[in-house]
């Protein structure tokens, strides 16, 4: 059919105009375009802004990263100063081990102790307690002053 294809043009058109007067109420169609135009290009003047300065501290010169890789491959033996550089951070953090299981095992005993001078301060009290609802007159009572013959 000749005519379909003219048909679904004129449909086409009558949604566009609908569309762009949700879109732009007052016709003024070239406004909004301008503003897209600047943001984007305000959006790439940033962006490029940002990766020059990023850039610098991100990437370094070419004959500093030659450099670094001619140091020393993967398999060859390190140096002398890379291997005490090793065992003195090992070393480091030996010593700072050390310190913290010293520290926390101090404490626990501090722990402990203050638990058991409590607990005997309890236990004294309530044998005080004891002594004085057991007292008969007797003085020393008989049960502490047994002979042993």
């Amino acid at each position: 059919m000749p005519g379909t294809d003219v048909r679904n043009l004129v449909a086409g058109f009558r949604v566009c105009r609908t569309l762009s007067v949700l879109w732009f109420p007052n016709r003024a169609s070239a406004l909004p375009k301008m503003v897209w135009r600047q943001l984007f290009l305000a959006s790439c003047l940033s962006a490029a802004v940002l990766l020059t300065n990023v850039e610098q501290k991100i990437f370094m010169q070419e004959s500093d990263a030659s450099n670094f890789l001619k140091k020393r491959g993967k398999r060859s033996p390190k140096s002398r100063d890379e291997a005490n550089a090793e065992n003195r951070q090992k070393l480091r953090a030996d010593e700072l081990r050390r310190e913290y299981y010293e520290e926390q095992r101090n404490e626990f005993e501090n722990f402990v102790e203050e638990q058991n001078d409590e607990q005997e301060e309890r236990s004294r009290e309530a044998i005080e307690q004891w002594r004085q609802w057991h007292y008969d007159g007797l003085y020393p009572s008989y049960l502490y002053n047994r002979h042993h013959i």
